[in-house]
């Protein structure tokens, strides 16, 4: 169903009102928030320790962004896999093969013993982090569904506490003097067996009787894939070069250095369990616009001044203007009348994407030339570009208010 018309109706479902969940709905919404956790809890402890691959493998920053480039690959092979697979086997068995396979790959980069087989090692883990994406927002927003009211934004929150804790303990774990390779394989050890036990509290889901192929994004899913872009390219940028912006262009120690990705953590998981209580009383659109906008300003000065203290209050900002921003369009994609959910946001995700595909390699090649902090001035135009984009949405045509009527 394409039509205008069609696309005006929200699609119904049956929800349980909200004070009235089964405790079989409560449990899941705990085993798919931990699954959120530990996805960030993996990517934290492995971010930090770019740096140190950077080191060992002897590459430039323009290299690093090249060799970074498997990562995003990787996850735009994982995430239309993913949409099918979700479609076909339902969310919860997806969700569980894709978070164990994401935790397993997690140390393999830093084990890698040369650039060549560290972009394949980056190439595995980035196909499963992106297998994992696509399955754990369908599912949650199946929780949701059950809520019967905007729940999604504190799911990517405990995403972002999962990244803070993974980077808290990477910076303990560097001022003790251990190892990264050690203190990755302990990480993943101490994620496992936890996560193993919450998929056995997910929903029960069915396969889908419609057709399970992949689509490339169109209509008004180009538009919300293009937002998705700049705020996963925003996001990846400062996990990918944040630590290394703060340890070797403004000297900050290894222990400070990796709090970098630690603030942008905070503030993000901050905004997103502040971030359905925003978005109800004010709409999406009107909180994407004002976040992403006063992030851009305060980025764009922080990286003006180049002083570690300014730039981590930059990076904590440009997390609190991403919070709500991928939840946000993630739900209003797996919403869209005459599309199977898993397959939407499929699609947006890997419009999004291409965001890490385009990101390291651009920002590598502007440091090259100039300065990282030149690089990384590009995270202060894509979030320009999220806030005009709310503004769009909050006053823009019939179509895009039809969506944005999800989120108020």
């Amino acid at each position: 169903m394409t039509s205008a018309r069609a696309a005006r109706q929200p699609r119904r479902v049956m929800t349980l009102p909200a004070g009235q969940c089964s405790t079989r709905t409560r449990l899941a919404r705990l085993a798919i928030g931990w699954v959120f956790f530990a996805n960030g809890a993996a990517l934290g402890s492995w971010v930090p320790h770019i740096p140190d691959a950077k080191h060992a493998l002897g590459l430039t920053d323009g290299l690093l962004g090249l060799a970074l480039l498997g990562m995003a690959a990787g996850s735009l092979l994982g995430l239309p896999l993913s949409g099918a697979l979700t479609a076909r086997f339902g969310s919860r068995k997806t969700t569980t093969a894709a978070i164990l396979a994401m935790l397993l790959a997690t140390p393999l980069p830093i084990l890698a013993p040369s650039p060549p087989l560290f972009a394949i090692a980056l190439g595995l883990l980035g196909m499963a982090n992106g297998a994992v994406d696509v399955a754990m927002n369908t599912h949650a927003i199946a929780v949701q569904d059950r809520y019967g009211r905007a729940i999604m934004s504190g799911f990517h929150g405990m995403f972002s506490i999962g990244g803070l804790a993974g980077a808290a303990a990477a910076a303990l774990a560097m001022s003790a003097v251990v190892g990264p390779a050690s203190h990755l394989l302990a990480s993943i050890a101490v994620l496992l067996l936890p996560t193993f036990a919450a998929t056995a509290l997910l929903l029960p889901t069915t396969s889908r009787t419609a057709r399970r192929d992949f689509r490339l994004p169109r209509g008004p899913l180009i538009a919300l894939g293009m937002l998705v872009l700049c705020s996963l390219m925003a996001e990846g940028a400062i996990g990918d070069w944040s630590t290394v912006y703060l340890r070797d262009d403004l000297a900050a120690d290894a222990s400070f250095a990796a709090l970098g990705f630690a603030a942008f953590s905070l503030a993000m998981a901050a905004g997103r369990f502040l971030g359905d209580r925003m978005v109800r009383r004010w709409g999406g659109p009107g909180v994407l616009a004002a976040g992403s906008g006063i992030a851009a300003l305060t980025l764009a000065a922080g990286l003006w001044l180049a002083n570690p203290i300014a730039a981590l209050i930059g990076f904590a900002a440009a997390g609190l203007g991403l919070a709500n921003a991928v939840p946000i369009l993630f739900s209003t994609a797996g919403k869209i009348p005459g599309a199977l959910p898993e397959l939407a946001i499929a699609a947006v995700s890997t419009a999004g994407y291409c965001g890490f595909l385009l990101g390291p390699p651009v920002i590598g090649i502007i440091a090259d030339r100039f300065t990282l902090g030149a690089g990384l001035a590009v995270v202060a135009f894509a979030l320009a570009i999220i806030a005009l984009g709310g503004a769009s949405l909050a006053s823009g045509g019939r179509r895009w208010m039809a969506l944005s009527t999800v989120w108020k």
